[in-house]
């Protein structure tokens, strides 16, 4: 069973600005502080796709030559600008495996990332 792997990341308006401009969401919600400030969650909040992309990067050193043979993705609370987000993976059992970021605060889950792999790949 491979070891548990986790990177601490404070999320940067620039983070959102770069991620925005190389996939083309540039929904204000990401990239507007004056329109973000006035919305739901009071500031810029991170792309969904930009957190799993890490939590991704990380399945990706955990899982070595194994495929993926099933992917759940949930993005149960918000991202905000500023948070100081906890990327966390280890394998579970030889097929599974669990992802997830956390904001160090107060321990909530921004993102979860279940892979189920195919070790035949």
């Amino acid at each position: 069973m491979a070891e548990a792997i986790q990177i601490i990341r404070t999320l940067t308006q620039e983070d959102f600005d770069r991620f925005a401009a190389i996939s083309g969401d540039d929904n204000p919600i990401h990239v507007d502080p004056a329109f973000a400030s006035r919305a739901r969650f009071g500031t810029t909040v991170a792309h969904g796709m930009f957190l799993y992309s890490i939590l991704e990067g990380l399945a990706e050193q955990i899982m070595g030559d194994a495929g993926i043979a099933q992917t759940a993705l949930m993005f149960p609370a918000p991202a905000r600008l500023g948070d100081e987000i906890a990327f966390a993976g280890r394998e579970e059992n030889p097929d599974l495996l669990e992802l997830t970021a956390r904001r160090t605060s107060d321990g909530e889950t921004v993102c979860k990332l279940t892979l189920v792999l195919d070790k035949r790949s």
